[in-house]
Parts: structure tokens; sequence; C-alpha cells
């Protein structure tokens, strides 16, 4: 084995995969070794490539402690591995600090430790032990060794081995409805859905049974530059995308003389009615809407408000409080963005600009936050507000009796220009990509333009920046959504310069997270959906199962290897269970091949073969699918949809509704897109402007929605499939 491979191994890099056609396929030499460039390795000296390798496989006995340590919350007896140097010393001494800032200590000998292991590198003489570890309260504590004059530390954490479960959220199998929130409309926003619609939304769904509301991740994306738009590629994972705050609803909109003034003005008004009636959204139109405004309310609030001390003042304070340095460095990246777009409109993130300015710790971000304090303020401002209106909604979902309320998607990660990664630059890779490797929906592989972590620095962290994001998003929520949850047991990377069908699979540290995600979920009583689709490892679905995350169950893939679909009293009674997902048909899209034609249009297929096999085989497909539901009794064959050419119509929509409700799944979630019938799907994976990705408004208003007769015909139907004790 050569040393490039020898290191490649001992960071988790994989030599081989099975792909989603049963095919071996063999890591790219030169993209792993692209990839170790990209962590920071040095491959050029033969020299340095072997202290790495001796640093990696010696780690565990020259460090003390290990970086991190989970205790299983449900063992008895805890302990530790320690690993001591030799030495004539007897003595060493342990103190944990504990969360709430009490503090254990404890001295012991090293004789009464049970003995491991032992090795000797370079002469010196290690022994591994086992250190016992008195029983804590869930929770992140932190430990530190003392021997032989040295002193080590460990980010010590007792965790729950399950998740929250839906079943003691209610008893009752439940049906949800998903929503693009960019996608809804209401008489009162503008040009895009806000919070207010979604408040607007939970509230009537609530009266027709919904037991939660599914929407696209919620994430910061760039401020000042709204064209960015797809929610799976953000700034960072801890915030809030501010363009979906409803302007009408802040606490000073009605009272600012000079934002009332503005807002009713004919160019103002002019501009707002074009951004309304827009087919699809225009993000940069509603985005100058909404922050020309929200600029106002602010400065309003700086001249009316903090002198006063007004109760609003109180809140905000306490806010920047709770949130900390992450709040701040936020604002301060998205003021620098702003800062440096005005100067030139092609800059798009931390890395195209001046070398000064691409660490937070640099001298010259130090000036410019002294220089610029009230415009970070600004920008704090926005998240405050938009803090609020989300809490309202979460709020109000809870008020109205929804057993789970707003079910939240968390993206895979961080666009490699933003705010995480540009704070962080330790724990990402840089150059490097998530993606996925090619298989039946896309034949050329995936490179999704998210930055990774590395899981090594995650470990060595504590796991801090993965806690973050979750806290931040199941503070709102009652349900969330892990999306690629396969990442963290395994993630492909593309390497720098190479194409996304030679990624290559690295371990991530799956077990310990699952332990993190268990904690998490237990503190905010939030559900926890692991999406398991694509090239899944055998076993995966035991080990979410165990942890109490619920599978992602899609119709479309339920599949039997003769192409059938699969009763729905075989779906796991632990997964959520829907038709399609945003990066999928509609079903009436799947039903009429409106995705097909689009897979040719946009040249997704690497050969014609393959595009006439999908569409012969749709053909069959849809066979099957009604085959299956007479089978179970859902459908009207009488009334059943024309199959060539294929049409949609409601009987089969409700149908395919009633199909999965008869399987045990405890939560079932509807696409509006589906409830709609509503042919063309969210977002193609693979293209940006080629298709209307992200873009699409729906056909109705939030107020014509439960007047419309496919949606009133969907409720009556899911409140006799699924019916709660809340309806």
């Amino acid at each position: 084995m050569d040393l490039i491979e020898q290191l490649a191994d001992l960071v988790g890099f994989h030599r081989h995969y099975i792909n989603s056609f049963g095919e071996q396929v063999f890591a790219n030499d030169g993209a792993r070794r692209s990839l170790l460039k990209a962590m920071g390795y040095n491959l050029d000296d033969a020299q340095a490539l072997a202290q790495s390798i001796n640093d990696l496989s010696q780690k565990s006995w020259q460090n003390m402690l290990p970086a991190t340590h989970i205790a299983k919350l449900e063992e008895c007896q805890q302990s530790i591995e320690i690993s001591l140097p030799h030495s004539k010393q007897t003595e060493l001494s342990w103190e944990i600090r504990q969360e709430n800032n009490k503090k254990l200590n404890k001295v012991i000998l090293r004789d009464e430790l049970s003995e491991i292991d032992h090795a000797n590198f370079s002469g010196q003489e290690f022994t591994k032990y086992l250190l016992p570890l008195p029983n804590l309260a869930q929770g992140y504590h932190q430990l530190s060794l003392t021997y032989a004059d040295k002193t080590a530390n460990c980010h010590l954490i007792y965790a729950p081995k399950t998740c929250f479960s839906p079943q003691e959220a209610c008893s009752d199998k439940m049906w949800g409805l998903a929503a693009q929130l960019y996608s809804l409309h209401s008489d009162s926003s503008w040009g895009i859905g806000d919070f207010g619609d979604l408040t607007h939304l939970v509230k009537e769904s609530a009266e027709h049974g919904v037991a939660a509301i599914g929407l696209n991740p919620l994430h910061p994306l760039y401020q000042s530059n709204p064209a960015h738009r797809s929610p799976y590629s953000p700034t960072s994972r801890c915030f809030l995308n501010t363009i979906y705050i409803d302007v009408t609803k802040v606490f000073n909109f009605k009272d600012c003389l000079v934002a009332q003034q503005t807002y009713h003005s004919d160019s103002f008004q002019q501009r707002l009615s074009f951004a309304q009636k827009a087919t699809l959204v225009d993000y940069p139109a509603a985005s100058a809407l909404k922050f020309e405004i929200i600029e106002l309310l602010y400065q309003d609030f700086v001249a009316n408000y903090l002198p006063h001390k007004a109760q609003q003042t109180l809140s905000f304070e306490q806010f920047k409080q709770s949130r900390g340095d992450d709040l701040y460095r936020l604002a301060t990246f998205e003021a620098l963005y702003e800062h440096f777009k005005k100067i030139d409109e092609n800059c798009y993130g931390w890395n195209t600009w001046p070398q000064a300015y691409q660490s937070p710790e640099n001298e010259a971000v130090k000036n410019f936050i002294q220089d610029n304090q009230q415009r970070i303020d600004y920008f704090i401002f926005c998240q405050w507000l938009a803090h609020q209106q989300l809490s309202e909604a979460a709020l109000s979902a809870e008020d109205n009796g929804m057993p789970i309320g707003l079910y939240l998607d968390l993206a895979v990660g961080c666009d490699g220009s933003g705010v995480d990664v540009w704070s962080a630059p330790d724990i990402y890779v840089a150059g490097a990509a998530v993606g996925a490797p090619p298989d039946a929906t896309n034949a050329l592989g995936q490179d999704w333009g998210l930055t990774p972590m590395n899981p090594v620095a995650l470990q060595e962290k504590g796991y801090l920046p993965l806690v973050k994001a979750l806290r931040s998003n199941m503070q709102y929520a009652g349900a969330l959504r892990i999306d690629h949850i396969l990442g963290l047991m395994r993630q492909y990377w593309v390497a720098p310069g190479y194409k996304a069908d030679q990624g290559v699979y690295i371990t991530y540290p799956l077990e310990d997270i699952l332990r993190i995600i268990a904690l998490e979920s237990r503190r905010m009583n939030c559900v926890v959906i692991g999406e398991d689709l694509g090239t899944v490892p055998d076993g995966f679905g035991e080990i979410m199962a165990s942890a109490g995350l619920l599978s992602y169950k899609v119709l479309f893939f339920e599949r039997w290897e003769s192409g059938l679909f699969m009763r729905p009293d075989t779906y796991p009674a632990q997964s959520m269970v829907t038709v399609s997902t945003h990066d999928l048909p509609t079903l009436a899209g799947w039903w009429t091949g409106r995705d097909l034609h689009w897979r040719q249009k946009l040249n997704l297929y690497p050969n014609e073969e393959m595009g006439n096999n999908d569409r012969q085989a749709r053909v069959i497909d849809r066979q099957h699918l009604l085959s299956a539901l007479d089978d179970m009794n859902v459908i009207n064959m009488d009334k059943a949809p024309q199959l060539s050419p294929a049409k949609m119509n409601n009987e089969l929509s409700l149908a395919v509704q009633k199909f999965l409700a008869l399987a045990p799944s405890h939560i079932q979630l509807i696409p509006l897109e589906d409830a709609l019938e509503i042919t063309e799907q969210v977002n193609i994976p693979g293209t940006i402007d080629e298709h209307p990705n992200w873009l699409q408004k729906l056909p109705v208003s939030i107020e014509q929605l439960w007047h419309t007769k496919s949606v009133v015909n969907l409720s009556d139907t899911m409140n006799k499939a699924r019916p709660t004790s809340t309806v």
C-alpha cells in the first residue's frame, strides 16, 4: 500500500462503493489526491506525508483524552478510554465542569484503573486504561485530566439513545401539508410568500385536521444577493432568511410616517403590483420592496424606541444577547457582503473579497466593525424580526392544536462563499463539494456546491457546529427533516477540478452524531425525520430506527424489483410517507411524463437509449400504480384517469393519498403541489436557470386555498383515513 492510499484510509476515504445499479465503483486516485490536498495534507513532501500518517495512526495513544466522548445515558456505569505515557507518577486527577457550571473532581491511583492495551512509539511507552465516570444528566460537559504534569481536555456529552417520537406527540396517525414558503401568496404579501402567509396557512389548516405544515429550509441566503435563491444552498444553517419577513406585521410599520409615505407612493405601489402579479417569484423585486421599508423601520426604531428603552428595545437586546457571537458574525458578514457588492456587483462571497477581509480575525475586519456598528445592528434587527414572526407561526400551530406544528428542513450543508465557512475555515474543506453519485434519477451524478465539514475537525469541536444547527431550527419546530441523512454516515465528496461522477465517499462518526441528534430532539420535543433516499448502504435503515429517527418513504421508490408497487402495509411504522419530494416530479407530472420531457430537453440522459427506456417504462408504471390502487380498493376504476395519452384527474389524486394513508407510517405529508394537482415540479437537480427552480407560485392564493375543490376533497378524504383526536 502506498503512503497516499494509507493516508486516505486513515482519514476515512472509501476505496470503493456499490452504486444504485449494483455495480462496484472504485475511487478515482486523482480525485482522492485532490481531496487530501484540500484537507491541508502535503502530498508532495514524503517526510511530511509520513508524519501525517504517524500523527493520525498514533493519535489515540499520544493524546490522554479523545477530543469528544459520548456517554450513553442508558448505561449504568460510565467510563472513558484514556491513554497515559509511562511515568513514575502514580496519581491522576480529573475534573468535570457540568453544563450548569457545577464542578466535580476526584484524585485516583493509576493502579486502580483497568488496563486495556499498551504500545511503544519511538521508545515512548503508552498504556490505555478505562477511567470510571459519574452518572450525569444529559447535556454538554467538559472533562479535564491531569497526569505527570500534563493536562488534557475533552468534550464530555451525555446523550440518550432515541429521539422524541411522533407517538409521544400524538397517539393517532397524522397527516400534514408540505409548502414551499416562497410559493405562497396572499392579498397582503409582497411578491413572495412570507411568515404572515405561513401563520394564515397554519390557522386555517389546523381547522381542517392538518397536524403539520412542512416547509423548505428557512436558512439565510444572502440578503444583498436575492438572486441566489436555492434554499438548500444557505450561507448558514443557524439563522433565518429575512426575505420571508412580513413587513406589514412589523411592530412600527403602521406608525412610522416615513415608511407609510413611501409605501403609499405611486412608484412603490406600481413596483409592488408588478411583483405581486408576476407569474414567477421575482426575488430581487420582492427583496428591494421589503428592505426599502425595513430600513426605514429600523431608522425609526433607532430614533424612537431605543432611546426610550421601550418593550421592543428590551426584546431586541435580549435577542442579541441570546444569539451571542454567532449572530454578530452573521451580521458583520452581511454588512461586508453589502459593502463589497456595492464596489463590484460580481462580488459574490468572502472568497472574492480583498485578502485582508477573508478572515473575521483580521485587523481590517475589526476596523470595519468599529466604523459600521449601526449597519451591523441593522442586519441583527432583520434577524430579530424574522425570529419574532416565525416564532409567532410556531406558537399559532400550538395554540390551534396541531400535534406536530411546523415541520422544518435542515439543509445538508452550507454554500462555500457564506458566513459559516468564512467564520470557521478549520472545520470546512474549501474547494470540495458535497454531492451524490449517479443514480436512476440523475445519471451524471450531482455536485451540490456545498462545502463539506471535516469529520475530524467536527469531533474536535465537540460537534458544536451540528448542535447549533439542530438547536437553531428545532426551536421553532415540532418535527425536523434532516436532508440527506446518509451523509452523516458517509458523505460523497466531489474533488476540486473533478466531475460529479468521480466523487469519493468519506466516513463520518454516525454513532456519535445520532446521539447528538437524539439529545437535541429530546430537549426540544422535536420529531426527527432522516431523508434516506439515494444510494443507501446495507443496514442503514436499522441504524436509523434504533436511534428513533423516522425514515423517509416516497411512493415512487417503494417498489419491488419487478416494478410493482409495495403494499402500504409493508411500509415501516417508524417512517414519514409521501408521494414525492421537491426534487422529484409531482404526482400529476409523473403521471403525464412531464419529468421525462424535462430530462430529454435538458440533456440529462447520457444517451438516447436511456431516455427511450424511461418513456417505455413509464407506460408500464402507470398500469402498475392503478393495479396497486385497485388491489387496495382505494380507487373507483370507472373513474380512473386516461392512460394514453396520460391525463391526471382528482380520482387518482385522492386514491394515491388513501393508499398511503393505509400505511402504518405515523406521519403522512402531502405537498401542496399534489393537493392542487400541479404538473410542474419544484426543482430539477443539476439545473439552475434551465428550469424555473424555486420560482413557481401556487396557482391559488392563501385566501382561496381552502375553497379550492381538490384541497377540500383531500381534507375530507384524509380526515376519514387518518382522523385525529383534535378534529
